[in-house]
């Protein structure tokens, strides 16, 4: 592909273009749009960190309590989708997601910032903040995350409802802004005999 740099494996291709947005963009280049579903199709959509690639596997972190984790606990397909404006790239993934063994789980936990790790403990993420007299739902948080952090000191455990997951890719999409809106489109899908390429109209 003319002005388009391919490679056989998408998965050595993402990191190339990973790398490459990481160095203008710092953090920012683990970004990834997170698309779930419900069982019955209702779809739902936020931004997730990527935090490695494990054999070819996407991987995410997350409370089991929030909505894509009780939405993942149910319907394992997702997608997902990075954009790096300042490279005019876009990659996205089409697959399933796996729960990662528990003590993976851990491990990243522990390698969070103390105050990630309370807010772990301290908050029902995606639930409705309860109110009551003299507080409001934050204040209530920040003083739960206080009260933990009284309790734990700088080493508090890994929350049962921590959970790693890792999308194992049945697709991937590769877009790359061209002249004239004639972009550059290559997508990988896998099959019995590993991946197969396509070029994609824009």
């Amino acid at each position: 592909m003319d002005g388009f740099r391919w490679d056989d494996d998408p998965i050595r291709l993402f990191r190339d273009w990973h790398r490459a947005a990481a160095r203008s963009a710092g953090e920012a280049a683990d970004a990834m749009t997170l698309a779930t579903a419900t069982p019955a199709g209702r779809p739902s959509a936020r931004i997730v960190l990527l935090k490695g690639l494990d054999e070819g596997r996407f991987c995410f972190y997350t409370n089991a309590f929030s909505r894509k984790g009780v939405e993942l606990s149910v319907n394992a397909r997702v997608a997902s989708v990075f954009f790096w404006p300042q490279a005019l790239r876009q990659v996205r993934v089409e697959g399933r997601a796996r729960p990662l063994p528990r003590p993976k789980a851990e491990s990243y936990f522990h390698t969070r910032p103390l105050e990630s790790r309370l807010s772990s403990h301290a908050s029902p993420q995606s639930r409705v903040i309860g109110t009551e007299p003299g507080w409001t739902g934050r204040s209530r948080l920040r003083e739960k995350a206080r009260v933990l952090g009284e309790l734990f000191g700088t080493r508090p455990p890994c929350p049962a409802h921590w959970t790693g997951w890792a999308i194992e890719p049945a697709s991937i999409e590769f877009w790359q802004s061209g002249e004239g809106r004639l972009h550059y489109r290559l997508r990988y899908d896998r099959g019995r005999a590993g991946w197969r390429r396509s070029e994609l109209a824009p």
